[in-house]
């Protein structure tokens, strides 16, 4: 094979499919089997006649925070979308107006927040030190923030209340997201129950999800793009439930690609998974060898996007080109809101 490029990873998508809101109930969405070249139309609710008892869900319990902050720095407004924070306690953002600061200017966001510029990167990007800690600087972001919906989920005047609901997942525990697991909006309890009534297995792990997963690839080489780290945790309760599933021959379910990027960061060649608590920046291109996940559960992913190729690597270039040719036909709803697939490796 030669080569990919960024162009190998192009589709078009009528407007029309695009999700502005979610199916209700979220089980209600469609679901798109997809086993190389035989495709089967289902509703996310049919998923656990799809598994098999001894299956196990590895899901992502990040919880979204309003990461969109409005400042300003003296007459200058300022836009701040956080993306994740550092080991110090400060954290980068993408900044909009960065050329209106300097390192040593403080941003006032309210009367008992603000943030100082520690730095200011080439990227318009910028390391801030908000004057607030822990609880009483998520519950800064509670009464300032808003979420950091995808650009492509139109909200003309603004984010609703009831985006606050949609756009996280019922598993959703430790702070720190900018933006959702979208696979995970499906699960209700109800699919639960009857998940563990075919018994199918759940463990979770935790990928907090950054802004660079907004950020397009520029590059036509694929071989040039950097990748954004993000920071991620597998427990030893989950790597021991993720082993035990696959020595008594149980396949081990992705839900989403955040999922399945931190397990396979954190198993060896052999798909033994280990507990892991860092950054990765793994960026999974087609020709990988997946070392633990067996099946990704995930949605419909943009053109030209990391997640695109991911799935591609996954079920086949091909696979994927005929299978989003045939859920544009059967006018599936893409994106973040939208509907699902279960991909077979291919």
């Amino acid at each position: 094979m030669s080569a990919l490029t960024l162009s190998d990873f192009g589709y078009d998508l009528p407007a029309s499919h695009i999700a502005t809101e979610p199916a209700k109930p979220r089980d209600a969405a469609k679901l798109l089997h997809v086993r190389g070249d035989r495709l089967g139309d289902h509703r996310v609710s049919d998923l656990p006649g799809l598994l098999r008892p001894g299956d196990l869900l590895v899901v992502n319990d990040t919880r979204v925070i309003p990461a969109q902050l409005a400042g300003t720095r003296g007459a200058a407004r300022i836009g701040i979308t956080l993306d994740k924070p550092a080991a110090d306690g400060s954290w980068r953002a993408l900044i909009r107006n960065a050329k209106r600061l300097k390192p040593g200017d403080t941003i006032s966001i309210a009367d008992d927040f603000w943030a100082d510029v520690m730095a200011i990167h080439p990227d318009g990007s910028a390391n801030l030190r908000f004057n607030l800690e822990g609880e009483a600087f998520l519950a800064a972001l509670q009464r300032s923030g808003a979420l950091a919906l995808p650009p492509y989920i139109a909200r003309p005047q603004g984010i609703t209340p009831q985006d606050a609901t949609d756009y996280q997942t019922m598993f959703a525990q430790h702070p720190g997201a900018v933006a959702a697991p979208t696979a995970g909006l499906h699960f209700t309890p109800a699919l639960l129950r009857a998940l563990a009534a075919r018994g199918v297995g759940i463990t979770k792990v935790t990928l907090h999800v950054g802004a660079g997963t907004f950020l397009p690839v520029r590059t036509e080489k694929l071989s040039e793009h950097v990748m954004h780290a993000e920071r991620g945790i597998v427990s030893q309760a989950a790597a021991d439930a993720i082993n035990a599933a696959r020595e008594h021959g149980g396949r081990i379910i992705a839900v989403g690609t955040t999922a399945l990027r931190l397990i396979e960061s954190a198993a060896d060649v052999s798909g033994q998974v280990f507990p892991f608590a860092a950054e990765t920046d793994i960026f999974i291109l087609p020709g990988y060898k997946f070392r633990v996940t067996d099946l990704l559960f995930t949605n419909f992913h943009l053109p030209h996007s990391t997640l695109l190729m991911l799935v591609s690597a996954f079920a086949g270039i091909e696979t994927i080109r005929s299978a989003y040719a045939h859920a544009i036909a059967e006018k599936y709803r893409f994106y973040s809101y939208g509907d699902a697939c279960l991909l077979e490796p291919k």
